[in-house]
């Protein structure tokens, strides 16, 4: 299914945001002298990306959500890598860095903002890569680019049909598996994470599944002290990740 960003400001942030887009189509109706439209011809020309004139009633067909404002922008379809070129990443990291790599694994994550969000910390902190299901869980959209601040672009990502398996690869390739978990019996500052570790991070409303959680070697948590049960799985994903950081500095 093509993945459409609507309507002007969107479009432009997605050109600014350096969102691949396969091409623009622009309403032949509107007004060459609307500053936003001449903003998307001109960044749209300074990338190489065509505009196509249709008719507003072509984009009122498409549009999914009436928004288009006479302009929408169909997203190139995202590059995923194999699970191999992740592992190789790894591999180069521990050689590189006195033997310490991460992987993050999500466990069917919802919310492409959210997976944006989680690619931007991942990329800061130097993770090989990033493990997503195939199905029922976030794929990489336009959303993702705009919240990953365009980091998506530089880590790899690779979609699996089943998470146990992915971690059972990992396993073999000498990753501790760490889940985060409100479960967990030691937070995270109290656990190992030296070496090459694989980070599970849980869907936004039941966290990691039951059958991950028993995959995995060890669970951990972040201290709290506040009154909310949670942070979002985006912030915690980052706390964990720095964490490992820190411990392999």
């Amino acid at each position: 299914m093509a993945d459409f960003i609507e309507g002007k400001r969107p479009v432009i942030e997605a050109l600014r945001t350096h969102v691949p887009l396969k091409y623009i189509l622009m309403a032949d109706n509107l007004s060459q002298g609307d500053g936003l439209v001449r903003d998307i011809q001109r960044k749209a020309k300074n990338l190489d990306v065509p505009i196509k004139k249709v008719s507003k009633k072509k984009l009122d067909e498409i549009s999914e959500r009436g928004s288009h404002q006479g302009v929408m922008a169909e997203a190139a379809p995202f590059n995923y890598v194999n699970m191999t070129t992740i592992l190789d990443a790894a591999k180069k990291s521990a050689e590189e860095h006195g033997g310490r790599a991460l992987v993050v694994v999500l466990d069917h994550i919802t919310d492409a903002g959210n997976l944006g969000a989680i690619a931007r910390s991942a990329e800061c902190v130097g993770a090989s890569g990033i493990v997503i299901p195939n199905k029922r869980a976030a794929r990489v959209t336009a959303a993702t680019y705009k919240s990953s601040a365009g980091a998506i672009s530089h880590i790899p990502v690779t979609q699996v049909a089943n998470i146990v398996s992915a971690i059972e690869r990992l396993k073999e390739e000498d990753f501790w598996v760490a889940a985060a978990t409100e479960h967990a019996s030691d937070i995270i500052w109290k656990s190992n994470l030296k070496g090459k570790i694989a980070l599970v991070m849980g869907n936004e409303g039941e966290g990691v599944s039951r059958l991950v959680l028993e995959n995995c070697d060890f669970g951990v948590k972040l201290p709290q002290v506040g009154e909310i049960s949670s942070l979002n799985v985006a912030q915690a994903s980052t706390a964990c990740m720095y964490e490992w950081l820190r411990q392999n500095w």
